[in-house]
């Protein structure tokens, strides 16, 4: 009797969310996860929306969405497409911005002819409009490299290997970090989408992917975190301190997918 043999299928992944957050001071309240979607294993489409938002006086948007798809392409080619937006964001009247948009697309092509193991991910279409903060705008430049040209692990972990002040704008630059330590080939590393940043406010220090605002916290600006197969872009994070305590991010994409077997 002839044994059946296992079809190769795809096992999608994607996944994103507007906006989540912890508040921890002066009062304890955890802010549910908005507009999150998740894409089936199978792929398909997903779409979540919320409508003005509003946690006191704390945070608000006035629209929250994500939308994900995963399909075939032709005989060997898969797509994902991950697109996480905030609109007229407000946290605690310091940090504003009109628009915050995370976005992850990517294809794997299996031809076996190709032996591509890595699908080929782009973050072109993340950005943030008119990021403010105070009343005073934050200029920011994108790494087109980091956005689109370094699109598998393998080419962006040789840029971080070998290019000292692209690991400095990745690192928090708030905290002592341990002398680097080479990235395994298949690992995970932190690195950000922004090359340039500057800010004229009073009081307001930056260094690297983030700035400071005193009596309020740090903000980091598009976070890349970077694995084998995967990336997950975050376009706004806060550690905020004194006297509000909280964690928050906005605008998060994260995906794609691998073959099985």
């Amino acid at each position: 009797m002839q044994k059946e043999t296992v079809q190769r299928t795809y096992i999608y992944n994607g996944q994103g969310h507007a906006l989540s957050g912890h508040i921890t001071r002066p009062l304890d309240h955890q802010i549910e996860v908005q507009a999150g979607m998740s894409l089936p294993t199978t792929g398909g489409i997903g779409h979540a929306r919320v409508e003005k938002f509003r946690f006191q006086e704390y945070v608000s948007f006035s629209a929250g969405y994500t939308y994900v798809a995963g399909s075939r392409s032709g005989e060997y080619t898969y797509t994902t497409l991950v697109t996480a937006v905030v609109e007229n964001l407000n946290i605690l009247d310091i940090v504003t911005a009109d628009r915050v948009v995370a976005r992850l697309a990517s294809h794997h092509n299996l031809d076996p002819k190709l032996k591509q193991e890595e699908p080929q991910i782009t973050l072109l279409g993340s950005k943030i409009e008119n990021l403010r903060v105070g009343c005073c705008p934050v200029q920011l430049e994108f790494d087109e490299d980091v956005l689109v040209r370094l699109n598998t692990f393998e080419t962006l972990k040789e840029r971080f290997d070998v290019d000292e002040g692209f690991r400095k704008m990745a690192a928090d630059p708030f905290v002592t970090m341990p002398p680097k330590i080479p990235v395994d080939p298949r690992g995970v590393f932190l690195c950000s989408l922004v090359k340039d940043m500057k800010v004229n406010c009073p009081g307001v220090k930056t260094a690297g992917h983030a700035f400071e605002v005193p009596e309020f916290g740090r903000v980091y600006i598009g976070e890349v975190l970077a694995q084998y197969r995967k990336r997950t872009v975050t376009m706004l994070r806060l550690e905020l301190g004194c006297p509000v305590v909280a964690t928050m991010m906005s605008a998060q994409a994260g995906g794609n997918g691998h073959p099985f077997p």
